[in-house]
């Protein structure tokens, strides 16, 4: 098999994408991460908020293919708001190793104008390799 869909038990179901897919030389591609959990819920509202639970998606992902954080190697960040990102410096060093710890892939942050999901004020993508 050439690759495998990647969804975390529990999660609600994805459509018409797949949350991770995971090819057999074990480069994982996670799809973008929005805020929302499981259930595909906004809990949090502020920046921070989804930031965190979208890296904890992507966490999950990872796990799911039998990963750990430190086998993230690039992290695409989508953000609404550039102010709102710059102004929460301090937060965001604080709630990236709250969930990731200390590992710091590749990473390139790119201001969109919007996201698909109206209430999504970040979506992150990650590549991974897992052996």
């Amino acid at each position: 098999m050439a690759h495998q869909i990647i969804h975390p038990k529990g999660w609600k179901p994805a459509k018409g994408y797949a949350n991770g897919m995971l090819c057999a030389d074990g480069t994982l591609y996670v799809g973008g991460q929005i805020g929302w959990t499981a259930e595909q819920v906004f809990e949090a509202h502020d920046f921070i908020g989804q930031m965190r639970q979208a890296l904890k998606n992507i966490r999950d992902v990872v796990e799911a293919a039998g990963g750990a954080p430190e086998h993230i190697t690039r992290l695409t960040w989508y953000v609404t708001d550039k102010q709102e990102y710059l102004a929460a410096q301090a937060d965001v060093g604080a709630a990236y190793r709250e969930v990731m710890g200390r590992h710091f892939p590749a990473m390139t942050m790119v201001v969109v104008a919007g996201l698909v999901e109206d209430d999504a004020r970040v979506e992150i993508e990650a590549t991974a390799v897992i052996r």
